[in-house]
């Protein structure tokens, strides 16, 4: 757990910061949680993961919620990345084969179309090991009208994109020097 803002980059696209919360799935705050680390992009979102036997349904197999939270937030943050928030109308999911325990994984998660407040989203779980498509989701997200999404920059101190110095940093890393 941290209390250190945490700033995702991706080589070539602008960095995002999000300040530390208590989220189930991409929270620094909560022991509890999943603590995914999200690599955030316009329109799309990322994560790298495994999970352990606390997150176990039948024996060896990740249980499916945890698979649906997971790809709820890739979906979720997609809309982030192109400064848009919302939150889940609608999801549905497709068990392909399941997911073993301690088995390098990666969702993504990407915007379809946009209209109006209705995003859909749709989203993926995959085997880092074999590449097999393990899990496949379809979400429906109502946009934040503009003075929510401002409370929602707000509270998770969301920046983005962050410019980045010589060094590398983000700007406001090297005006403040080290922590």
């Amino acid at each position: 757990m941290t209390s250190e803002p945490r700033v995702i980059d991706v080589p070539g696209v602008p960095r995002f910061e999000v300040a530390p919360h208590h989220c189930f799935a991409c929270g620094t705050l909560n022991q509890h949680g999943l603590g995914l680390l999200l690599h955030v992009e316009p329109e799309r979102a990322w994560t790298e993961f495994q999970l352990d036997r606390r997150f176990e349904g039948w024996e060896g197999m990740a249980h499916g919620g945890i698979l649906c939270t997971v790809l709820d937030e890739v979906m979720a943050w997609s809309l982030a990345g192109a400064d848009n928030w919302g939150v889940t109308a609608r999801m549905s999911v497709s068990f392909r084969k399941p997911a073993s325990l301690d088995t390098p994984l990666r969702a993504e998660g990407w915007v379809t179309r946009a209209r109006r407040r209705l995003v859909d989203t749709a989203a993926r779980v995959v085997d880092q090991t074999t590449g097999e498509e393990l899990a496949t989701a379809e979400g429906t997200y109502l946009a934040a009208d503009e003075t929510r999404k401002a409370a929602l920059r707000r509270r998770y101190g969301f920046r983005g994109p962050i410019e980045t110095t010589e060094s590398g940093l983000p700007d406001s890393v090297d005006k403040a020097g080290p922590a």
